[in-house]
């Protein structure tokens, strides 16, 4: 592995002169590295401020993978059982995640505690992922190794390391022994609470078969293709779709760690100007943040005119968060046609639908009353309700939209949606309810609700939220987004500072609150922020709506930078976030 200490370091080219891409058709994840690793191309790890600090070419990867793979195996760890790896943007997770393919090893990614608010919450967390997967080894970075081992406690574990000191076992009788397409690649815990994680159970042909269908239908990967990304490898976006999806085509991927995203945003679009990335994806808080922090730049280079594929995904799309930034960076050469929404989730692999490249952002407006009795009746834009179209289901899967009692729905009708194909889960690793709960007949219940949206090419499919997050007040059906998109609209406020919850009174009423993370220090000035708070939502939604101030920073997010909204209400009601005190 080259690094900034080897001179000259250069990154990886787009392409391998004389040899095509193979996009995914390929029967395992590992033999789709033995083929990549004849490749000129690779992975490409960038610094804070954008200098090239790491590379990593397919060739290296799979060499120094496969000898990992034979020290894993010395060790006496089984095909089959499961090694925690701690999931930080660096060649060692890659080169451990790989070295389980070919060792038969189930590689489960974690997250780092910079995705957690709370030392608590994070070791509560990696507590539960690792006794609920049975995991063998806990592996990762040494600096984050202390918060593991007092996680784990006396769990026993056969090595809670780092790469270097697995390269420090012997070879020894080690042998080779990867999973064919039947078996388990890896377990994605992307759902439950702390005390019971949910670990999403992925095959190499489920992974292969959604690879295959994002390269080949979704983005049209092809020759001069390359991508950019700061999405982590513990999410599904960041792990298969800027991780797996390029090691299955042979596509070069350039990495800016999360954490260093969220202090340099601009570095993101540095990166992809300058090595001229046609491919990256990111939820809409990340463009959000890049167009707020471009709005005190001067003198800033970019030429954004290559990127082709602006993804959006993670979360629900905000039409308006994605036209500012079209605006904000436009004079950099960036086309709002090349926004990408899609739509996807972890049980999924990753993607279960994509817009057409270069058609940009399809916005449908629909009449808010309507929306209450699931309909999505089209209204103008200056009296409905803004959602963004993500496209149409990848070959491969099959979507149906139910209503509560299962019948199939037709367009705009607002309904669970339900999926099936080879690429959705086994299930729920140890957790037979879950998946009963979930998995029904082949089909998966996401747990969102959606509709179709009739185009000339054919149906596309719409998300609107999800069905356990909905507020039923006063016999009306509310959305809790439009409540926080609200609170977010309001000066001093930004996304994510609001999340829209239900509370019980002392005669079992439901009251719709609001909690407002609060940064003014002023009494009043905090009681001014929460009249003007209640009064806007009144205006926006129509409900009278409870606000309760909290700490800045106190409400938690999923690992992809998700509002948690019911672990929200929890910590609220358990005293974890704590109201502040407004002006008498």
């Amino acid at each position: 592995m080259q690094t900034a200490a080897s001179t000259p370091l250069a990154p990886t080219p787009s392409d391998t002169p004389g040899r095509a891409k193979r996009l995914a058709d390929f029967p395992t994840l590992w033999e789709s590295l033995d083929y990549a690793g004849d490749a000129a191309t690779g992975f490409n790890f960038y610094s804070a401020r954008g200098d090239l600090a790491k590379v990593l070419p397919f060739r290296e990867l799979r060499d120094r993978a496969k000898s990992t793979a034979l020290r894993l195996s010395a060790a006496g760890i089984k095909p089959g059982e499961r090694i925690a790896l701690l999931a930080a943007t660096d060649p060692d997770f890659l080169i451990l995640f790989f070295a389980c393919q070919y060792a038969g090893l189930i590689p489960i990614p974690m997250p780092l505690p910079t995705a957690f608010g709370r030392r608590e919450a994070y070791i509560d967390q990696i507590k539960g992922q690792v006794i609920t997967s049975g995991a063998r080894m806990a592996l990762g970075a040494a600096e984050f190794l202390p918060l593991v081992r007092e996680a784990v406690g006396t769990t026993p574990l056969a090595l809670i390391g780092t790469l270097a000191d697995v390269t420090a076992l012997p070879e020894g009788q080690g042998t080779l022994r990867p999973g064919g397409p039947k078996d388990l690649s890896y377990i994605q815990y992307s759902s439950g609470s702390t005390r019971f994680p949910m670990g999403v159970m992925i095959t190499h042909e489920s992974l292969m078969a959604n690879c295959y269908a994002m390269n080949n239908h979704g983005i049209h990967n092809g020759p001069g293709d390359r991508a950019t990304s700061w999405l982590p490898f513990f999410h599904d976006m960041g792990l298969v779709g800027f991780m797996l999806g390029g090691a299955t085509s042979q596509s070069s991927i350039d990495y800016l760690p999360t954490e260093d995203f969220a202090r340099r945003p601009l570095t993101w679009l540095k990166i992809i100007s300058d090595n001229g990335s046609t491919l990256s994806y990111g939820p809409s808080f990340g463009y959000e943040l890049c167009a707020r922090r471009v709005a005190n730049q001067t003198g800033l280079t970019l030429d954004l005119s290559k990127w082709r594929a602006a993804g959006i995904g993670g979360e629900m799309v905000k039409p308006q968060v994605m036209q500012a930034f079209a605006e904000a960076f436009k004079p950099y050469g960036f086309s709002d046609k090349a926004f990408n929404a899609s739509y996807g989730l972890a049980e999924a692999v990753v993607a279960v639908s994509f817009s057409p490249v270069g058609a940009g952002m399809k916005i449908d407006h629909i009449d808010k009353q309507a929306l209450e009795d699931h309909r999505a009746e089209p209204t103008s834009e200056a009296d409905g309700r803004a959602f963004v179209a993500c496209g149409r289901i990848l070959p491969g899967t099959e979507a149906q939209i139910r209503d509560d009692s299962g019948a199939v729905l037709g367009p705009r009708r607002i309904g669970r949606l339900h999926i099936a194909g080879t690429n959705i889960m086994q299930g729920y690793f140890n957790n037979p309810e879950a998946t009963a709960e979930c998995l029904k007949d082949g089909w998966l219940d996401t747990g969102d609700l959606a509709y179709w949206l009739p185009t000339d090419t054919g149906d596309e499919i719409v998300i609107v939220g999800r069905a356990k997050d909905m507020m039923i007040v006063n016999g009306r059906n509310v959305w809790p987004q439009d409540i926080e998109w609200t609170v977010e609209h309001i000066d001093g406020l930004k996304s994510g500072d609001g999340a829209a919850i239900l509370l019980t009174d002392a005669n079992g009423v439901e009251i719709p609150t609001i909690l407002v993370q609060c940064r003014p220090t002023d009494p009043a000035e905090r009681t001014r922020l929460a009249t003007e708070v209640k009064a806007k939502v009144q205006e926006a939604v129509g409900i009278a709506c409870e606000v309760i101030l909290v700490p800045a920073r106190s409400l938690p997010k999923t690992t992809s930078g998700k509002l948690a909204r019911g672990r929200a209400k929890n910590m609220f009601l358990t005293g974890e976030i704590a109201a502040l005190d407004k002006a008498p």
